[in-house]
């Protein structure tokens, strides 16, 4: 691999690693500074593995040089404070790791790596922070994904963006957020937190508006990959991560039956089963299994249940029943109306058409694409004139090409 191929991809795995590890050093109120050694480690890589071709173990190479230029920061800064500093008169800069004669080596082992990336999650998913912001620092931090990335997956602008993490961190600084993982009492309320994070990030791509493809199945396995590390961690290994976790899997295991060649989407009912991605269904079923372990039984639970069914190629009125049974229970949980969409759906599967159609009708999401789309696919064969009516309306208010593509093939058929 040519180093014009390699820094990029050794940029998307290593540059959170090196950040977490140099937050975790010198705290959040230098952040800035960690993300400049990590873009600089970077930039001193392409430099030199341009001329001198790649080095025999890249990674280490990064980890050397970063630990390097941290060092350097921390022991300039030692200097200020000891002999500048009183001079001035000046107040401490407030730096962590900056007090008199303090260690400024730099522990980059996998293991520390790893502990920092875990501890760095739960400072990040702060409850005072809005949902949003709180996506981009993961994005920004735990994924190491550019501003530019993170702005088409929010269908934003850079700036934007970079107004929305500078704000997130002069939140986490303002409110002295400690690089910690929470005590054992406070484990579970703050992983509701960070899960929802997780969740959110990960329908950001599932469900994303985006054209762009690979962009959407990153952040899907970004998701994925940060819910994995609390799995393998034993005081974060909880019911609701491991269903979570099945969730994701087993909404993934479909990815390459949900879009065709030309990214338009393609309806449940219609998607190639042999496309489904069978080694994701069987982690998806392990960790739904896994997830069994206690008495609470979360939305993740009843979520995962669901694409349980989904994954069953099998289409049985069995399958529907369970399903809308998951979906009655899902809805008293916590009501949203994409949940009574999708179960008008399973209701029409279970119980038939007529049924479905007053159930959905009584939701009047007037505002909906997929409400008219449902209505749509309801009314076919009993009035295709309303069907057609109902399909209209959801092109309307459809947000993408994508979608309305979709829409009007369903159009199309009543010709």
């Amino acid at each position: 691999m040519s180093h014009g191929e390699l820094i990029p991809h050794l940029f998307r795995t290593e540059y959170r690693k090196i950040v977490s590890v140099l937050c975790k050093r010198f705290g959040f109120g230098q952040i800035e500074i960690a993300e400049d050694i990590a873009s600089e480690t970077f930039l001193t890589a392409a430099q030199s593995w341009g001329v001198e071709g790649n080095p025999p173990n890249p990674t280490a190479w990064l980890y050397n040089v970063a630990g390097n230029k941290a060092k350097n920061f921390l022991q300039r800064n030692q200097v200020f404070e000891r002999k500048i500093a009183p001079e001035l008169k000046a107040s401490s800069s407030g730096i962590q790791a900056s007090s008199g004669m303090e260690d400024t080596g730099i522990d980059l082992s996998p293991q520390n790596i790893n502990d920092s990336q875990l501890q760095m999650m739960f400072a990040i998913c702060q409850p005072s922070i809005p949902a949003e912001a709180q996506i981009g620092l993961s994005l920004r931090i735990l994924c190491g994904f550019g501003i530019e990335e993170i702005a088409d997956a929010f269908l934003t602008s850079k700036e934007t963006i970079n107004k929305r993490l500078f704000r997130a961190k002069e939140k986490l600084r303002e409110e002295k957020i400690r690089i910690e993982l929470p005590v054992l009492s406070e484990i579970d309320e703050r992983l509701a937190v960070v899960l929802r994070t997780i969740y959110l990030l990960f329908n950001e791509g599932y469900y994303s508006v985006s054209q762009d493809r690979t962009l959407r199945k990153d952040l899907c396995f970004e998701a994925m990959r940060l819910c994995t590390m609390l799995v393998e961690n034993r005081a974060t290994n909880k019911p609701t991560v491991n269903a979570l976790l099945s969730l994701m899997c087993f909404h993934a295991s479909r990815f390459e039956a949900r879009t065709d060649k030309n990214g338009q989407i393609i309806l449940y009912e219609e998607q190639d089963p042999s496309l489904w991605n069978v080694d994701l269904i069987s982690k998806g079923g392990y960790f739904l299994s896994c997830s069994a372990s206690g008495d609470e039984i979360s939305t993740y639970h009843l979520e995962a249940s669901i694409a349980y069914w989904n994954t069953q190629r099998s289409d049985t009125r069995e399958k529907w029943e369970n399903i809308l049974q998951l979906y009655n229970h899902l809805l008293k949980m916590e009501y949203s109306p994409i949940a009574a969409l999708n179960r008008t759906y399973a209701l029409a599967r279970s119980n038939g058409k007529q049924e479905a159609i007053r159930e959905a009708e009584k939701l009047n999401l007037t505002d909906n694409q997929f409400y008219f789309a449902l209505l749509g696919e309801l009314y076919t064969d009993i009035d295709d004139h309303t069907a057609k009516g109902n399909y209209q309306k959801a092109i309307s208010l459809a947000k993408t090409q994508a979608d309305r593509d979709a829409i009007q093939k369903k159009i199309d058929k009543f010709h």
